[in-house]
C-alpha cells in the first residue's frame, strides 16, 4: 500500500489515530501522525540499514535535545565554542572561566561542547547549575569534563550535524573562542545561517585575549580574499564582533537584547517582539533609514500580537514592529535590529 502524508491512507489513518489515542497525552498529534508516517514510509522505501540507522539515531537525538532543554526554554543561554586543547595556565583559559561567571551572574545559562580546554573553563565559571554540555562521541580527546560528569543537562551525540542543531537552535548568542578546525567550522556554520536567514539575528561574538591575533587574522583573510573578490558584501561583517575582554564580551550581547527580544515571520511579512515600545518619530526614523530593505510600496509599522502568534502565549503582551522585510539583506537587519536597541 502506498502511503501518503494526507488522510488517504484508510485503515492505516485509523490504526495510527487509535495508537495516539491509547498513547495519551500526546501534544501536536497532527505532527506526531506526520512522523509516524514517515517511518512507515521510510520502512517501504528504503530497505539498506545504513539509512534506517541514521534515520533512527537522528529522530532519538533531536528527541531527546527536546526532552533536555525544554524545561530551560524562558532562559536565554550563550554556546560558547573554544580549543579543547587550551591549558588552564593560558590566559584565553581563564577569560573563558570568567566569561562563563559573568554570563551565570547576567542570568544566563551556557552551552558548550562538553569537553576540556575552552569549554570545560566556560563551564567551570558559569557552575553545573548554569550549564549545558552537548557532547559528541570520538575515539579521542572528547570525554565530559568534570564540570558535567553527572550533570542531567549533558547530552552525548553521535552525529555532528544533530550536535550543531542543539548549539544554535538553544542559543541566544555565541561566543567564540581561539580554536582548531571545529571551531572554525563552527563559526563558518553560523555565519552562512543567520548570512542566508536560517538562523535568526543573534550576538556573535569573537573573544580574544587583549593583543592576541587569531581572530585579527581570520577577519583581515575575508576582507582581503573574500570581499575583494566579491565573494561577501561589506554588510557581512555586521554579523559579527570582536572583543578583547570579558566586559565588552557580556555588555555586546546585553545590548542585543536591550529592547529587541524575538522575532517570528507571518507570511511575507516580519514581526519583531519588543520589550518595549518604540514611539510613532522612531518608526518613522526607522523606516526612512532601512527603506533599502523593504520589499516595493512596503513599510514598518507599530502593532500588538498577531493572529498567527497565538501559540505563543507568553509573549502576546509585547509591542511589535511589523516590517515587510525583503528577506534577503540580513546584514542590514542585524542593523536594524542595532538601531531600535539604541532607542
Amino acid at each position: 500500500m502506498k502511503l501518503h502524508f494526507t488522510r488517504t491512507n484508510g485503515p492505516i489513518d485509523e490504526a495510527i489515530d487509535r495508537l495516539i489515542d491509547q498513547a495519551e497525552e500526546i501534544r501536536r498529534p497532527e505532527y506526531v501522525r506526520e512522523m509516524i508516517l514517515a517511518a512507515l514510509k521510510a520502512g517501504q522505501e528504503d530497505d539498506r540499514r545504513a539509512d534506517l540507522k541514521l534515520m533512527n539515531s537522528t529522530l532519538k537525538e533531536m528527541r531527546f535535545t527536546a526532552k533536555v532543554f525544554g524545561p530551560y526554554r524562558g532562559v536565554r543561554k550563550v554556546t560558547v565554542f573554544g580549543s579543547a586543547r587550551t591549558l588552564p595556565a593560558e590566559p584565553v583559559y581563564a577569560m573563558a572561566r570568567d566569561f562563563g561567571a559573568a554570563l551565570a551572574s547576567a542570568g544566563y545559562m551556557v552551552i558548550t561542547g562538553g569537553g576540556g580546554g575552552i569549554m570545560q573553563a566556560a563551564n567551570e565559571g558559569a557552575g553545573p547549575k548554569h550549564s549545558f554540555g552537548v557532547n559528541i562521541r570520538l575515539p579521542f580527546e572528547q570525554h565530559p569534563n568534570a564540570v558535567l560528569v553527572g550533570n542531567p543537562r549533558l547530552i552525548t551525540y553521535k552525529y555532528f550535524f544533530n550536535r550543531k542543531v542543539a548549539f544554535l537552535k538553544e542559543a541566544h548568542a555565541i561566543a567564540l573562542f581561539p580554536g582548531g578546525f571545529g571551531t572554525l567550522d563552527e563559526a563558518m556554520e553560523t555565519l552562512t545561517l543567520i548570512q542566508t536567514g536560517k538562523r535568526d539575528p543573534l550576538p556573535l561574538i569573537l573573544i580574544d585575549e587583549p593583543g592576541g591575533t587569531y581572530w585579527t587574522a581570520w577577519i583581515r583573510f575575508f576582507e582581503e580574499e573574500l570581499l575583494r573578490r566579491g565573494y561577501i558584501g561589506t554588510t557581512d561583517f555586521d554579523f559579527f564582533e570582536r572583543v578583547d575582554s570579558v566586559a565588552a564580551a557580556v555588555e555586546r550581547i546585553r545590548q542585543f537584547y536591550r529592547r529587541y527580544h524575538s522575532m517570528r515571520y507571518s507570511e511575507d511579512r516580519l514581526i519583531l517582539r519588543l520589550s518595549s515600545p518604540l514611539d510613532a518619530h522612531q518608526v518613522e526614523a526607522l523606516r526612512h533609514q532601512f527603506n533599502d530593505i523593504l520589499t516595493k510600496d512596503g513599510t514598518i509599522l507599530r502593532s500588538g500580537a498577531l493572529p498567527v502568534e497565538a501559540d505563543e502565549e507568553e509573549l502576546i503582551r509585547l509591542p511589535r514592529l511589523v516590517i515587510d522585510f525583503n528577506r534577503k539583506d540580513f546584514g542590514r537587519l542585524r542593523k536594524l535590529i542595532d538601531a531600535v536597541n539604541g532607542y
